[in-house]
C-alpha cells in the first residue's frame, strides 16, 4: 500500500482549522472540544465531518466507523483523517482498522494532558499514535503536531477544561 502525494501545507492548515471549527460546534452542543474530518485523495474534498459525541464515541472513531461503512478499504487508504488533537489509542486503532492511510493532527495528546490535568472526563492515555502504528503492519503516514494551529486548538481546550 503506497501513498500518493501528500497534502500541501496550505491544505493541512485549512483542514485543521475546519476540524477546530467542528470542535467548537461540539462544545456548543455540550460535548467535548474535539473535531475531525475525512478528506478524499485529492486533498480538497471533505467526505465526512464529525464532532465528539461521548466518552466512548470520540470524533475520530465515529468518523472512521462511518467511513468504513461508506467507502472501500482501498479508497480509504488514500484518504486523510484530520483531527484537532492526536487520536487516543482507541481512535488510532479504529483508524488503523478502517484502513485510513494518513493522519494529520494539530495538538499532541501529551499537550492535551497538560491542558486537562486529571479531569475525570478526559483520563488521557499516553500512547502516541505513531507508537501504536509502529506496532502494526500498515504504514500509516502521520503528520503532526502542526505548530501553526497548536495554539488555536489549545485555546479551545483551555477555555473548556477550566470551566
Amino acid at each position: 500500500m503506497t501513498h500518493r502525494s501528500g497534502p500541501t501545507p496550505g491544505q493541512i492548515l485549512r483542514h485543521l482549522r475546519r476540524a477546530n471549527a467542528i470542535a467548537a460546534r461540539a462544545v456548543a452542543m455540550g460535548r467535548h472540544p474535539f473535531g475531525a474530518l475525512l478528506v478524499a485523495p485529492d486533498h480538497e474534498t471533505v467526505l465526512l465531518e464529525q464532532g465528539n459525541v461521548s466518552t466512548v464515541n470520540h470524533a475520530e472513531s465515529v468518523l472512521a466507523r462511518t467511513a468504513d461503512m461508506n467507502f472501500t478499504p482501498g479508497y480509504l487508504w488514500d484518504c486523510t483523517l484530520y483531527t484537532t488533537v492526536e487520536p487516543c489509542a482507541m481512535c488510532a486503532a479504529t483508524q488503523y482498522w478502517a484502513n485510513i492511510g494518513r493522519l494529520v493532527y494539530g495538538l499532541e495528546e501529551r499537550r492535551l494532558l497538560e491542558l486537562t490535568g486529571n479531569d475525570p472526563e478526559n483520563p488521557t492515555l499516553d500512547v502516541p499514535a505513531r507508537y501504536l502504528y509502529a506496532h502494526g503492519q500498515k504504514d500509516i503516514q502521520v503528520i503532526g503536531p502542526v505548530p501553526e494551529v497548536e495554539e488555536e486548538v489549545a485555546a479551545l481546550h483551555r477555555g473548556f477544561w477550566k470551566r
